[in-house]
């Protein structure tokens, strides 16, 4: 049962003691990088009876995979450049998270406007979606070829005076935040009996011919401390490079780096959709509703390195490619930015120099993964959010060859609880009354053609939590506030902050707002300093510390845009003219 957090041990708390314990044996894998791949390489192999260390020098899920569409696709664009291996791959692995994950994974309609003069004709495009539908074995709706009449009642929104048609296919997006996807998996590390720690960078690590002795250091206190393990995998994401120079691993491969970015603006279309386009330069071009917001996206700049940052070339690109292809009452302009997401995608490339000679846009989007198997270290290139399934399989295939026992080699490391688990949970969940949400602060996306639906509570507490969430009935039961919520129009529950400061490691206030939800996205920050209200959730996520804790959140670098959004802009931005 949640309690008052002064006299709780937080599981951040929990796992450092356990990490920096000279007692413990060594573990059979540290994994190095909390993003969606350390994440499911941490579950699955926790799963399967390998102790597991998961580590991250930020928060989980808190670089590449904070920065995606929010979708898990099977590739469709990889068509066109043939890789039918990789769309197979990425087809099946989202139907199996269709079919496991079915509250966090929706199916959802694409509805793509094809402009007359494209590349590609509409027919061409149409049967592709076909062959689509067939390689991910008809396992989602029928795609179905648009007129510019059926667009016009669909999506009234869409400009179809460049048209010639479109079409509409079926896809899958995440209703909460691809870090809320990834967190879910560390979730499951840890129920499966791995210690994970967020905030807690790699030093480095040395192998001595059968262990490796890992250095780590606390990044909130500076402490640093060392821990053994059989082997390593490296899933720092595009810092993959960079930390085996730390552990003297040499690969065939290595990482280029696209910047994608996102803006999140006023809801454009009150369906359930994911409009598509091609913007003037070919490439795919998204609107995606982000519950009753909009983000538009994404781009795809070669840049060399890691850290990057949205330009005013970026904003340009986005809002000169919407404003041609919307019928909005005004122009979107930078004024109408609520927030920004700005992230790389590494992509694969041959150490030797491959990347240089291709065409930027015909990289592959694979992920790869390089063993070494003399020094028992794995690390993994690449990668998606709907490859995760594929890349906790592969990295539980190539563990037993470094003398990783897995006890366990057929254990289901993901999905939801059974149906009667489920069953009992909704019942509950009804005797307290917890009925729907408010429809303008719908968090789901219904998969629908027409206009999203509210949302029960609890079934946004199901699909959040899975079986977790019963602790949060706990609570409610116990003291009624507890289902206010945490903010003024807020869907997130004061419950729920609590339970993300002590056992969700919400170990910043930005964590909480950006990661475990995403308020910070589609409020803005300064709209949240200016809300007495924070302190209150401060107190929630990190009781005594509350101050301290608001200061540094108050005092670090914007990651969003800090301009406020003016009351007028929500009215003017929306609807066909």
């Amino acid at each position: 049962m949640l309690c008052c957090y002064d006299v709780v041990m937080t599981l951040r708390d929990q796992s450092l003691s356990r990490l920096m314990d000279p007692g413990v044996d060594a573990f059979d894998v540290v994994v190095i990088g909390g993003g969606i791949n350390g994440a499911v390489a941490a579950a699955a192999a926790a799963a399967r009876g390998a102790s597991v260390a998961l580590v991250d020098r930020g928060d989980f899920g808190g670089v590449t995979s904070q920065s995606s569409s929010n979708l898990a696709w099977g590739g469709i664009k990889y068509l066109e450049t043939y890789e039918f291996g990789l769309v197979r791959k990425l087809c099946v692995s989202r139907n199996h998270l269709l079919a496991a994950l079915p509250g966090q994974v929706k199916e959802t309609r694409f509805f793509v406007a094809h402009e007359r003069g494209f590349r590609h004709g509409l027919l061409k495009l149409w049967a592709g979606s076909l062959l689509y539908w067939f390689i991910g074995n008809f396992f989602t709706r029928r795609p179905r070829l648009l007129t510019r009449a059926d667009m016009r009642r669909d999506e009234p929104v869409i400009d179809v005076s460049r048209c010639d048609g479109g079409f509409e296919y079926s896809d899958a997006a995440l209703p909460d935040l691809d870090a809320r996807f990834v967190w879910s998996f560390v979730r499951s590390a840890l129920q499966h009996g791995a210690i994970a720690a967020n905030y807690v960078e790699s030093l480095g690590a040395t192998f001595d011919g059968s262990l490796w002795t890992v250095q780590l250091r606390d990044v909130r206190s500076g402490r640093t401390f060392s821990v053994r393990s059989r082997a390593i995998v490296n899933a720092a994401g595009p810092h993959v490079d960079a930390h085996n120079a730390l552990t003297s691993t040499t690969s065939a491969h290595r990482h280029v780096f696209s910047k994608g970015i996102h803006l999140i603006v006023p809801s454009i279309s009150p369906n359930g959709r994911v409009l598509t386009f091609f913007a003037d330069d070919g490439r795919l071009f998204f609107v995606i509703p982000m519950g009753d917001r909009t983000c538009v996206g994404t781009t795809d700049t070669r840049v060399p390195t890691p850290e990057t940052e949205v330009t005013d070339d970026d904003r340009h690109f986005v809002l000169d490619n919407i404003n041609k292809r919307l019928l909005l009452k005004q122009p979107l302009t930078t004024s109408d930015i609520i927030s920004e997401r700005c992230g790389v995608r590494p992509l694969v490339v041959n150490a030797s120099g491959g990347g240089h000679n291709k065409d930027w846009f015909q990289l592959s989007r694979k992920h790869v993964i390089a063993v070494d198997s003399a020094r028992k270290h794995v690390s993994i290139y690449g990668g998606k959010l709907t490859d995760c399934v594929n890349i906790g399989e592969e990295i539980c295939a190539v563990l037993p060859k470094l003398g990783v026992a897995l006890n366990n080699p057929k254990a289901r490391w993901y999905g939801e609880p059974g149906d009667d688990v489920k069953a009992a949970f909704a019942a509950r969940a009804h005797s307290l009354g917890l009925g729907l949400v408010d429809v303008a602060r719908d968090d789901g996306n219904d998969g629908n053609d027409g206009r999203r639906e509210p949302e029960p509570i609890a079934a946004r507490l199901w699909r959040r939590y899975g079986a977790t969430a019963s602790v949060l009935l706990d609570e409610i039961e116990r003291d009624p506030r507890a289902r206010e919520p945490v903010l003024p129009g807020s869907p997130d529950l004061r419950c729920e902050a609590t339970l993300a400061g002590q056992v969700e490691m919400a170990t910043t206030l930005e964590d909480y707002l950006r990661r475990r939800t995403k308020l910070l996205l589609t409020v803005g920050r300064e709209r949240l300093l200016a809300m007495p209200e924070l302190r209150e959730l401060c107190e929630l996520l990190f009781g005594p510390d509350a101050d301290r804790r608001l200061g540094e959140f108050a005092a670090s670098p914007a990651t969003v845009d800090d301009e406020p959004m003016p009351t007028t802009t929500v009215a003017r931005a929306v609807g066909a003219a």
